[in-house]
């Protein structure tokens, strides 16, 4: 695997009996009781039943108002089982992969966590509802805003922004205790295995589009220790010329 030369990296399966289908802030939920109700069969019926279980998950994706985090006229369909477009040709995950994914990183309250690709902002406030900070970095600058200004509106004061190349991560700021990647380089990046704080976890999906799994990387002395989740598909990770890593 390229790009690692620094950090030594042992596999093993992490056998998940799932199925893929394609700060301290408190309050976020909508008053509209139609989404809370929504969002509450959406962690009964997508996210418990299959196996996701940290409470603090499961009020985190019960808390953020999805709907406010997509284009208006695909509201309708906030808390389906499936990802949903958002502005410049970018998605925005299915609820279960953004449950999966945070429940994979192991999160405490104290902890600092990066997330490289801020996208519309969903994640990001899934993250803030559980830890002390969060910062974000996404390379689109039109999406950068957007998301700033949605978290901002929201009253989130735990998430800091940043538009740049997310495969460079967010040095100043290092060492992170998680790093949440929600676009696929198809490498692991060095500088964010770097930027890991010892006995942190990475949660990255990577490989080319048609092969692409879910990683989790735990750092332990050093080394890197490598668990595969499941299959994903996520877009490309970019630089500022648009071409994939």
């Amino acid at each position: 695997m390229k790009n690692t030369r620094n950090h030594r990296i042992i596999l093993f399966p992490l056998i998940a009996a799932v199925s893929l289908i394609c700060t301290t802030a408190c309050g976020r939920s909508s008053k509209d009781d139609r989404f809370e109700r929504y969002r509450s069969q959406m962690v009964k019926n997508q996210i418990i039943s299959r196996g996701i279980s940290d409470s603090r998950v499961l009020a985190a994706m019960r808390t953020v108002p999805r709907h406010l985090f997509v284009p208006e006229n695909y509201q309708r369909f906030s808390y389906a089982d499936r990802p949903l477009p958002i502005e410049e040709n970018q998605t925005i995950s299915q609820p279960y992969i953004v449950a999966l994914m945070t429940e994979l990183a192991e999160l405490k309250t104290t902890d600092k966590v990066l997330e490289v690709g801020t996208g519309s902002g969903y994640q990001a406030a899934v993250l803030a509802e559980i830890c002390d900070s969060v910062f974000t970095v996404e390379i689109n600058a039109t999406l950068a805003q957007r998301a700033k200004t949605q978290l901002k509106d929201l009253g989130y004061q735990n998430i800091f922004f940043k538009t740049g190349d997310g495969y460079l991560g967010w040095n100043e700021h290092a060492p992170y205790n998680a790093i949440i990647v929600t676009c696929a380089p198809s490498d692991l990046p060095d500088q964010l295995a770097s930027q890991l704080i010892d006995g942190g976890r990475l949660v990255i999906p990577h490989g080319p589009a048609t092969a692409q799994n879910l990683i989790i990387y735990r750092k332990q002395n050093g080394y890197l220790i490598a668990e595969k989740s499941i299959p994903v598909r996520f877009v490309p990770m970019v630089d500022d010329s648009g071409k994939s890593y």
